[in-house]
């Protein structure tokens, strides 16, 4: 059993291993409980399911949670309180090299749902420095907890070789949640609709930003666009967000964001995708205004469609606008199986900022 607290490195902010644990989604299982019950910690933490495979190829049945060894819980602030945005964190664990867990570090938190309506939940946990100093931060998605319900769930990190700055801390960094019926989904069952929407990671430079939004016909049925995606900007309390102009195309954004050109038929069959591209600006200018930040986008496919909110996490600063380009036919998609879209692309796993500062 170990009797200290292994360290990770600060350059760990660019190879934290999401794909091993942080995109699992927290089982609701015996875990949950009512709004006014007891949720008890663990005494004897168990290893991540994921990291006790790592370097396996992944399992062909649901991974097991047998305890693999006995962590070193850390101390952590009082735990009284409900935490940030209905987020807190219960747990923190250090593992050994004899705990035979492949995980360095754990921590274990709770989601409650104060809401009215079933949600998903994207919470990115940090884990800290003794000085509160940022060591990694990691991400993880909790699905469809319902009103009033306490979900536990759990994150965890490993550390490459070299010295490190030592882990003492964690905290929660940012909550994000949409209704379970606006979720979007990149693959796995159909939705009703018969398509996947979701956005991805995007990118940014000099202070441009770009987020593709994408759609994969998994129906049995030939789907048609034909012009913009709708959209609707929701800031972080789900509130519309007025008072920015939505740009019909990118041009005015910028010409090298794919964007542009005037709308055209769009005509999918099964297994075929399309995608239409977010571009904003994030300059702020002195007295023009306050700056406007929207992680929320309700996106409808086309008129009549049902909606889909996604978080490109717009910062739009002080510009007041938005720009959207046409659906157009996405060639690089490939897939074939209409009950699966294409998975999303590897993005990094650790999540500081989708867009760091120009």
């Amino acid at each position: 059993m170990p009797t200290a607290p292994r360290t990770v490195p600060a350059a760990l902010a660019g190879a934290l291993l999401l794909a091993a644990c942080g995109s699992q989604s927290a089982s609701q299982g015996d875990d949950a409980t009512g709004a006014g019950g007891d949720v008890r910690v663990r005494a004897d933490a168990l290893c991540p399911s994921d990291f006790s495979q790592y370097g396996s190829p992944p399992p062909s049945s649901e991974p097991s949670v047998t305890p693999s060894g006995t962590p070193t819980p850390l101390p952590l602030p009082s735990l009284d309180g409900p935490g940030e945005d209905g987020v807190k964190v219960t747990g923190l664990y250090a593992w050994g090299a004899e705990s035979g867990c492949a995980a360095d570090f754990s921590a274990e938190f709770e989601v409650t749902n104060r809401g009215t309506k079933a949600a998903t939940y994207t919470v990115t946990i940090g884990f800290l420095t003794g000085s509160g100093g940022a060591v990694a931060n990691v991400e993880k998605t909790v699905e469809s907890v319902g009103p009033g319900r306490t979900v536990k769930g759990t994150v965890a990190m490993t550390e490459p070789a070299g010295d490190a700055p030592e882990v003492s801390g964690v905290k929660v960094i940012k909550v994000r949640s949409v209704p379970v019926d606006e979720a979007p989904s990149a693959s796995g069952p159909c939705p009703a609709s018969g398509v996947h929407v979701y956005a991805d990671k995007g990118d940014a430079a000099m202070g441009l930003r770009v987020v593709g939004l994408h759609l994969v016909n998994c129906g049995t049925e030939t789907y048609r666009l034909n012009g913009y995606p709708e959209l609707e900007l929701l800031d972080e309390d789900h509130d519309k967000v007025d008072g920015v102009r939505i740009l019909q195309g990118t041009d005015r954004i910028s010409t090298a964001t794919g964007g542009s050109g005037s709308p055209q038929p769009v005509v999918l069959r099964p297994g075929e995708a399309a995608q239409s591209t977010l571009a904003w600006r994030n300059t702020t200018e002195a007295g023009v205004g306050d700056p406007v930040n929207a992680p929320y986008v309700r996106v409808r496919a086309k008129p009549g469609a049902g909606p889909v909110v996604v978080e490109p996490e717009l910062d739009l600063g002080t510009t007041g606008q938005l720009g959207v380009g046409p659906w157009k036919t996405d060639e690089m998609h490939r897939g074939t199986d209409t009950d699966t879209a294409r998975p999303m692309p590897p993005y990094p796993s650790v999540v500081p900022s989708s867009f760091p500062s120009p």
